[in-house]
């Protein structure tokens, strides 16, 4: 630990360049939490098919750019309606997805025992990633996905590359450039609207009813299907952007990302206390932090081992999670 110390005092602008690359990789991974924790919160299910449903957001709006011919460099006047269009039909189709799934895989099981839904998710988890693997093999259909269906396939680089600080005539080696401020800046912003929505507007209020008792807020007339198929619609729609914008800042996918981004998905939201949408998105920026200090400080084959054994020890002392017993309402 010592040596650690000694890096990071001898190269502060690389501890500096780490947080910054953590802090967008954790915000990522935070909207990936959100539908983990807004999904358990209502009906305390853990829907480990979110973060391949994420995956297929992330298919989605590759086949749109391929129809519309989109290419590495394309001019920003053509490349920011497309990728609107391609937000908005991600958001959708995820979003529409998650509703079916939870009409015809979990609402009949929303009295069985909790090992029966916890089944049906990992079933669905299952489910999407054939799908995704069957979708990456439609060349004949959507040429941007390529000849093989397992392989990687690449996403076209649309965002900006700008240095902000040598713009801005700063001497420095820390390197944060637009592409990573357009992904953090819309991250931030749809976690900031989804928590005023939450918190601030009639139908917030009712997901947060529902969230501590069922019974009682169908005896005050809340439509607690609707109100759940809410949250899976609204936690779709998330796992949809999250989708494109991880498309964007990697510029590649593949039909296996789902499994490694729910898993630090899932941890986020345990991590901040699941049932907490301000602790998913702490738990999330904590995760990428931890994440990207270890790559560079340690080994990034100890990354997993090094993020799991802080979530063990935080757990040890917090049960609940770090916001998990200081927040009264769950969503």
């Amino acid at each position: 630990m010592p040596k650690i110390l000694g890096e990071i005092v001898s190269s502060p602008e690389v501890f500096i360049q780490q947080l910054l690359v953590g802090l967008v990789n954790g915000a990522l991974i935070a909207i990936i939490a959100l539908g983990y924790t807004m999904v358990y919160g209502i009906i305390e299910l853990i829907n480990f098919a979110h973060g391949d449903l994420y995956m297929l957001g992330a298919f989605a709006s590759l086949t749109v750019f391929g129809a519309f011919g989109m290419q590495d460099g394309a001019p920003l006047a053509i490349a920011i309606p497309v990728m609107l269009v391609a937000l908005i039909v991600c958001s959708v189709f995820c979003a529409g997805l998650n509703i079916v799934v939870e009409k015809y895989a979990y609402r009949p099981l929303r009295n069985a025992p909790r090992l029966a839904p916890l089944i049906s998710a990992i079933g669905v988890s299952f489910i999407f990633q054939n799908m995704g693997l069957f979708w990456g093999g439609l060349k004949a259909f959507i040429p941007v996905m390529g000849s093989n269906s397992a392989a990687p396939k690449s996403f076209p680089d649309l965002l900006p590359r700008v240095d902000i600080f040598k713009a801005l005539g700063i001497q420095t080696s820390i390197v944060f450039t637009t592409k990573d401020l357009i992904v953090l800046v819309v991250a931030v912003v749809l976690m900031v609207l989804l928590h005023v929505f939450v918190q601030y507007t009639r139908l917030g209020k009712a997901m947060r009813a529902t969230a501590q008792s069922r019974d009682a807020a169908k005896i005050m007339g809340i439509n607690v299907d609707q109100i759940i198929a809410l949250t899976f619609l609204i936690g779709g729609a998330l796992a949809g952007s999250a989708g494109i914008l991880v498309g964007l800042y990697n510029n590649t996918i593949v039909f296996t990302m789902g499994f490694t981004a729910g898993l630090r998905a899932f941890t986020a939201a345990v991590l901040g206390g699941i049932g907490n949408i301000v602790g998913a998105m702490l738990g999330g920026v904590l995760i990428g932090l931890l994440s990207s200090l270890s790559d560079q400080y340690l080994s990034s084959r100890w990354t997993n081992a090094w993020v799991f054994g802080v979530l063990v020890v935080i757990l040890a002392f917090r049960p609940g999670g770090l916001l998990g017993e200081n927040v009264q309402e769950k969503v």
